[in-house]
């Protein structure tokens, strides 16, 4: 089953819920005017959307828990846990718990990332692993502990998640409307860099949205501008045009999402927003 075998994908769905552009990196690591992101918490109903008959998917039921905390002066932490039933075209279903935990560093020089994976409460894959970079421009150095000691070199200007999650903030709040990175996040065991292009649409000015999510309601994120956005992942240096699969949302000017929909072609997952809780922000000494 398609889904279940991808146990990265907490990992990489941290990147959105969460233009500085690839010929000026030091502005991913140090922007003139930094953009702060709400340290929150937040959940979805994760359900199925469109499939075809190929994907042999008839239903998707679960919940994912996002949580966000940190500032540049501490690190950013992001910790998310995401349980789903899925039923396949025979009625067999399959329990799959997703858990990642990832931190760091203000300035984009450090970056720590785990993951474990469970299928009907049995423990399958677990990766551990750091990268670190010595200057802005230097190439990234992975040690990977599990599954297996590892040591990869990642050439270019790779960004972390977080580091990410920033530039398309940046972008957004600069009215550019497409960016493009690479993107390490600790995928596939540890061994995955993915190109990204991310297409960013026109501002929602702040008190113009009418339907919203009770959660959303509560929060007052209508009083903020927002963006939709769409990113798209490719295999690094693959050369295909279509991307291996493709993350819709909404991005609010504190970093909060909703709206979430990921294609993988053959089936989609819906996510809806239904609790937000915004925590105690960290500040910096």
């Amino acid at each position: 089953m398609a889904f279940v075998s991808r146990g990265w994908f907490l990992v990489l769905l941290a990147t959105v819920l969460f233009c500085a552009t690839l010929s000026q990196p030091a502005r991913a690591f140090a922007p003139k005017e930094p953009i702060k992101l709400a340290a929150h918490r937040a959940i979805y109903e994760m359900s199925l959307g469109d499939t075809r008959s190929a994907s042999g998917i008839t239903g998707i039921d679960g919940r994912m828990v996002f949580e966000f905390k940190g500032s540049d002066c501490s690190g950013y932490t992001l910790n998310m846990r995401m349980v789903t039933q899925m039923t396949d075209s025979q009625g067999q279903t399959n329990l799959t718990d997703l858990r990642s935990s990832t931190w760091e560093e203000g300035n984009g020089g450090k970056f720590r990332f785990q993951s474990a994976q469970y299928l009907n409460d049995k423990l399958g894959d677990v990766t551990m692993g750091r990268a670190v970079r010595e200057t802005p421009t230097a190439p990234v150095k992975v040690k990977i502990s599990q599954p297996s000691n590892a040591e990869l070199d990642l050439s270019g200007q790779v960004l972390f998640p977080t580091q990410h999650s920033l530039a398309l903030m940046e972008a957004a709040d600069a009215g550019k409307t497409v960016l493009q990175a690479q993107i390490y996040d600790g995928s596939e065991k540890g061994r995955k860099v993915y190109d990204t292009t991310a297409f960013i649409g026109k501002a929602v000015p702040a008190g113009t949205e009418a339907e919203l999510e009770v959660a959303a309601k509560d929060k007052k994120l209508s009083e903020l501008v927002s963006w939709p956005v769409s990113i798209g992942y490719f295999e690094a240096k693959g050369g295909d045009l279509t991307p291996s699969y493709q993350i819709d949302f909404r991005l609010y000017a504190n970093g909060v999402s909703r709206k979430l929909l990921i294609d993988y072609g053959d089936f989609s997952i819906q996510g809806t927003l239904t609790s937000l809780e915004y925590l105690k922000a960290e500040a910096c000494r």
